[in-house]
Formats: C-alpha cells, structure tokens, sequence
C-alpha cells in the first residue's frame, strides 16, 4: 500500500511516498475506506511545508474521500460499496466546538488521508453527496464546511443579504457559491484579472481588485449604499481585518477563518465597537454540520470547482503551486 509520509522537521523535500504495510480488516464500529482523493488546503499546506511542527513520519491530508470497502461489528451507518467523505474533527459530533487546537486533526496531530486505504471510526465519516466525484467530494471536509459554518450555522445567512469574500482559495469560491446559491449578493476580491472574471462567471456580482483598490472596504460601502456587507469571510487575517472591518454593516458578522497576513496583529477596536459587529473565530465545524452541508448540496446543485489535479506521487509539487497561488479554487490529489 502507497502512503505519503513527513520526515520531521517537514518541508516539500521531505514528503515521500511510501510502501506500507496494509491496515486489515475493520474493528468493531470500524470502516475500512478505500481512499480515492484529498484535496490540498492551507492547513495541509503547514503541516507538509515545516510551517507547523508535527510528528516524524506523519501521514499528511485532513481531506480523504472514497469507497467503503468493509464495515466492522455494530457499523449500521454504512455498507460496502458507499461513497463517504472524511470530517476535519473526528471527535467533534455536534454542539459547540471541542477544539482549540490541531491535535487531533487527521493530517496534523493524527494521520492522516494520504494513502490508499484506511480503517477509522465510522463517526469519522459522513455519506457523500450523491453522484459526486472523490474529487469533489474531497473538497467538502475543510473547504466547503468551513464556508458552509461561517455564512449558513454561524452567520444565519438569509436570501438579500450582502456577501463579502476574499480572494479565490477553496473557502472563498465556496462561499460565493453557497451565497448566490442562497440569494444573496456577493462582492469579491482578487488581484488577478483572471480570476476576476472567473468569480463573475460564478455569480459574483461586485469584483473588486485589491490591489488597485487599497482601501476596498469603503467601495463595499459605496457599493450598498453606505449600509456594508452582512458577511464577511475573512481568510487573510491582520492585513486584511481593518478593511474587512470597514466594509462590515452595523452588527453585521465577520467570520474569521483564515491568517494568510500572519499569526496576529493590530486590531481596530474601535471601529469594531462603532460598528457593533460581530467577530467570531472558526475552525471548520461539526459532523452534523457536515452532515447538514452534503444535504445542501444535494438539493442546491452546487459542484465544488477544481482548478487542478495531481497523483499522489506529484504531491509535492501540487504543492508548490499551492505556494504559488495561481490556482482558482481547489487543487485534489487523485488516488
């Protein structure tokens, strides 16, 4: 059996491919899955690039997707032959978060999805939704149920409603999907004239280029009418929170879900106390969250948008173009 592995202290030319012994059959409660995709987030991105210390000889991945192959004793939830899509926390089911941090998080403080066949808890599944791709569905467990908890279980995301999302990473074109998908309006940010136009074929109805447009935050105003967005989904952290901020209508809510500026910084408490807003941390959700979003997207006709596509031997490399931000969308290691 093929595996991916980090030899610490990571980095992309310390991620290997490996022979390993196969895991068996399934235990009591227990799903044997045959491993068809992950796809590749920031948080992987971390862990596989020395960014975060994890443990030698970790298999990284937090996304995996594929086909049950066996189900152990008491496992009623699945059979041979489904479609399932790992959860980001395993051990969180419902209710309110029971995490602070990555340590038990497939791909960092457990193993992870990079590998052909794995036998887990069956709680450490949901179903797929129905006729999807492993590719696609490797999207949902970090991407998509981030998006999904940030405007639709935390947010309350309502039809007229105004959407701001930053930049063209999973998250992001997730979330402008779901808010068109639910209607409401969406203004987005890139810098790329490229993937501007790609997030208006989306459905994005204000693009606006922050590079060109500084203070972005003030042209959501304009663009509402002086009201500001509901919404914000807020991926780059410091740099971009004053702006995001800014653009945010009174008691409107500000998802914080992404550090691509860095790990902390100044923020403008006085203008989020002006504003009376709402700004609230997350970190992916809940199975039931989960669970909630596969039905979303059944009913909504959603598919994920994959921008490209590698073998597992290529993950380095897939990798790379990660680093170098040219993508649109996600990127999936197919099995």
């Amino acid at each position: 059996m093929k595996q991916l592995s980090i030899d610490a202290p990571g980095g992309l030319d310390r991620l290997r491919l490996v022979d390993v012994t196969d895991p068996g059959a399934p235990g009591p409660g227990e799903i044997r899955v045959r491993v068809q995709a992950s796809s590749l987030n920031y948080h992987d991105y971390l862990v596989v690039s020395g960014g975060t210390r994890t443990a030698d000889g970790r298999i990284p991945m937090a996304d995996g997707a594929g086909v049950v192959e066996s189900v152990g004793e008491g496992v009623e939830e699945f059979a041979a032959g489904d479609t399932v899509v790992s959860c980001f926390f395993p051990l969180w089911l419902d209710g309110p978060p029971v995490d602070a941090d990555f340590s038990r998080v497939p791909g960092d403080g457990l193993d992870g999805y990079g590998r052909e066949v794995v036998v887990r808890p069956a709680t450490w599944f949901t179903r797929a939704p129905a006729g999807w791709s492993a590719a696609e569905a490797a999207t949902i467990t970090t991407a998509g149920v981030t998006a999904w908890r940030a405007l639709v279980v935390n947010g309350g995301l309502r039809a007229g409603d105004v959407v701001l999302t930053l930049g063209t990473g999973g998250v992001s074109v997730y979330a402008v999907q779901l808010a068109k998908a639910m209607g409401a309006t969406v203004v987005a940010t890139s810098s790329s004239a490229e993937k501007i136009e790609r997030v208006r074929e989306l459905g994005a109805d204000h693009v606006l280029n922050y590079r060109e447009d500084p203070r972005w935050g003030r042209t959501v105003l304009e663009l509402t009418g002086g009201r500001g967005a509901d919404h914000v989904v807020e991926v780059g952290g410091p740099g971009t929170l004053p702006q995001s901020l800014r653009a945010v209508r009174i008691g409107g809510h500000v998802s914080l879900i992404g550090v691509l500026t860095g790990p902390g910084g100044e923020v403008p408490t006085a203008l989020l106390m002006a504003k009376q807003a709402r700004l609230q941390g997350l970190i992916v959700g809940s199975r039931r969250d989960q669970d909630d979003f596969v039905r979303a997207l059944e009913s909504s006709g959603i598919r994920p948008v994959i921008d490209r596509r590698h073998g597992l031997a290529e993950a380095a490399e897939a990798f790379r173009e990660m680093e170098a931000a040219r993508h649109f969308g996600k990127i999936v290691l197919e099995l």
